[in-house]
């Protein structure tokens, strides 16, 4: 059994790496024409540059797995904006895409809480459905429109989950087919369990990111080893292993809040779990600490027994 690692779009090793550097409306608003056009290619230039940087950094450390920012291209779905931020960057785009699949390495975007197909508002609805195409038009720029994924939550329960599925569901029928192909769905900590999740998933033919720390916060009714194999399962239609999301707590009082370094103890349980299973997985850590708790992590099991690591990225569990 294999396990390859990730992290979530900065590397803060690096110095001033952010591929996020926002140009808000407001400021936008006060600029003249001429400065809006500059200030948007300035922004976007820049975070297209730290974008590669942080696959360079991930290809020196052998880490197979990186979460796209989402914030690469500053007011790309705002409705007074909605400028075209491909042409002007098609090369750097071109670029990013030829890296990530000379070096076959594993790419993602997971939108933000907002992206939601539960809401009886259409208006958020038409919001979420503009926003994954801005997440698929980035991937298509990069020529990554077959191999990228893009992960959201179920959304909001509005006070009744029996309601709220079937019109997520019914929402969901108004994304374009070809951008539901490359959709992952995740666990939460507070509302959609894991077996929750799960049904979602298997009635939509779409893969399920487990989320090990939601699901600790959020249990579900069924015992682990029963949804694994089913969660698994989602993926056999997909081009990859299954995806795993791995924290740890801040503490007993801030259960659902991220630490900044992952405790082997917290996910050992779950190791032992897929150890039985014995199927290649991949964890994205969403730690605080980002590429250096994933560099931990790799650290701190290779040196337990049944635990060696055969890259800078990956493990090998025996």
């Amino acid at each position: 059994m294999k396990i390859r690692f990730g992290y979530v779009s900065t590397a803060i090793s690096l110095w001033d790496a952010s591929p996020a550097k926002s140009l808000t409306f407001t400021r936008y608003q006060q600029l003249t024409p001429t400065e809006r056009a500059e200030k948007l290619l300035e922004v976007t230039k820049q975070n297209l540059n730290h974008t590669l940087r942080m696959l360079y950094y991930n290809i020196a450390h052998e880490l197979e797995l990186y979460r796209l920012s989402s914030s690469i291209v500053p007011l790309a779905t705002h409705p007074e904006v909605m400028w075209d931020f491909v042409t002007p960057f098609r090369t750097e785009w071109q670029e990013i895409g030829d890296l990530v699949r000379k070096n076959k390495l594993r790419v993602s975007f997971h939108p933000n809480q907002f992206t939601l197909f539960t809401s009886p508002q259409t208006k958020i609805t038409e919001n979420a459905v503009g926003d994954m195409k801005y997440h698929y038009r980035m991937f298509e720029a990069m020529g990554l429109e077959q191999e990228g994924l893009i992960n959201i939550h179920i959304g909001g329960a509005y006070g009744d989950k029996q309601k709220t599925l079937p019109r997520f569901h019914q929402n969901l029928t108004t994304l374009p087919v070809e951008i539901k192909r490359v959709m992952t769905l995740e666990n939460d900590d507070k509302t959609y369990n894991a077996e929750e999740t799960l049904a979602a998933c298997e009635k939509e033919t779409i893969p399920l990111v487990f989320d090990y720390h939601h699901h600790m916060a959020n249990l579900s009714d069924s015992p682990l080893e029963d949804l694994l194999p089913r969660i698994f399962g989602t993926w056999k239609q997909a081009r990859y292993q299954p995806k795993i999301h791995i924290s740890s707590p801040k503490n007993e009082k801030e259960f659902r809040s991220h630490a900044d370094f992952v405790d082997p103890e917290f996910i050992m349980p779950f190791l032992t779990l897929l150890r039985e299973l014995g199927m290649d997985v991949d964890f994205m850590i969403e730690a605080k600490a980002k590429d250096q708790a994933a560099l931990k992590l790799i650290e701190d099991l290779s040196r337990l027994r049944g635990f060696k690591r055969i890259s800078g990225g990956a493990i090998e569990v025996k």
